[in-house]
């Protein structure tokens, strides 16, 4: 059977309510009587009944994190950066993968909101349609913050990338390289995406060039995708000769096209992508980016979520974001 402070209790002598102080280091406990409960409830193998714990003290210590994709790096280095503040707080995560499906998102969200996590953090598959979404948010009052993809309409706290200042960074670099036919490969249908594709077609204006509509291809979000999309822009005529990717996913395969086509990066096509994932610099060309602090968001989204949840009144809307960060490696290196 499950051991209970009342069995403590009973072993030691001592009242339950002594018991409960001395698990919760209440001042008003001697350190002696303190050990002494400590050492039962290690010896009785002890431990706490949390949903109990969470009717009484009305908090769950659990925040939920709903990202579209665990497999993609970027996603996993922004959960380790959340993990890193909140467990300093005495709390744990519940992550939950959407895959980048608006339904089993709010499926999700819903979910977390029922079993009473006390703050969210979401970066949202960000469809068109974010109204039931929204409305559900609003609804459960729950503390969160939304990452990475800020849907429209959403007046909630926001931490991620300036989208825009990430495409031109990354167009401006390949003009610099030499570059002149620059297509782009872009991801979902999200503000993230828009933006990045802004700030590429802002970046080819400034430097005398009207973007290509045919030099601009969806490629969803992974490798696979991107390779095909790659593929078609192999067979355009004359073919772009400096590629800028949504994400760097997106770019290994489109990478690997390249080589399977017998072309050679930078030489014939300069690749860049975005997210500056862990095994970037370890492809077979490693690849340029741009760092999107992924770690750094997911500390700074954990810290103001925490803001909200000390906050006896709803905190007004913060917009948290960091600036994108060339990565210079041999993919771009023509000059």
């Amino acid at each position: 059977m499950r051991t209970r402070m009342k069995d403590i209790a009973e072993r030691l002598g001592v009242s339950l309510m002594t018991v409960s102080k001395a698990l919760r280091g209440h001042s008003d406990i001697s350190e002696a009587t303190r050990n002494r409960v400590l050492a039962c409830a290690e010896e009785l193998h002890y431990r706490p009944n949390w949903v109990a714990r969470s009717l009484v003290l009305q908090r769950t210590n659990l925040i939920g994190l709903v990202i579209p994709d665990l497999m993609n790096s970027f996603f996993a280095e922004v959960a380790r950066g959340v993990g890193r503040v909140i467990e300093a707080h005495g709390y744990q995560s519940v992550i939950l993968n959407s895959d980048e499906s608006p339904a089993t998102e709010l499926n999700q969200v819903q979910l977390l909101l029922e079993r009473s996590v006390d703050g969210l953090i979401l970066a949202s598959s960000c469809s068109t349609n974010t109204a039931d979404l929204l409305a559900i948010l609003n609804r459960y009052r729950c503390p969160h913050v939304l990452i990475d993809r800020l849907p429209p309409g959403a007046h909630s706290h926001y931490v991620g990338v300036d989208d825009a200042a990430l495409g031109e960074l990354a167009t401006t670099h390949l003009i610099e390289q030499g570059c002149r036919r620059i297509a782009h490969l872009h991801g979902p249908p999200t503000a993230t995406g828009a933006g990045r594709l802004k700030g590429f077609k802002r970046a080819l204006r400034q430097a005398g060039v009207e973007p290509r509509p045919d030099y601009i291809l969806p490629a969803r979000h992974d490798d696979v995708s991107g390779y095909q999309a790659m593929m078609r822009l192999l067979a355009l005529r004359p073919r772009p000769d400096g590629v800028f990717c949504y994400n760097d996913p997106i770019a290994a395969g489109a990478m690997k096209a390249i080589f399977d086509s017998g072309l050679d990066i930078p030489a014939d096509l300069a690749i860049i992508g975005a997210g500056n994932v862990h095994y970037s610099d370890l492809l077979r060309v490693p690849l340029s980016t741009i760092d999107q602090s992924s770690t750094q968001i997911g500390e700074s989204s954990a810290s103001l979520l925490f803001e909200c949840i000390q906050s006896p009144e709803p905190l007004p809307a913060r917009r948290i974001i960091i600036e994108p960060r060339l990565i210079i490696r041999a993919s771009t290196q023509r000059t």
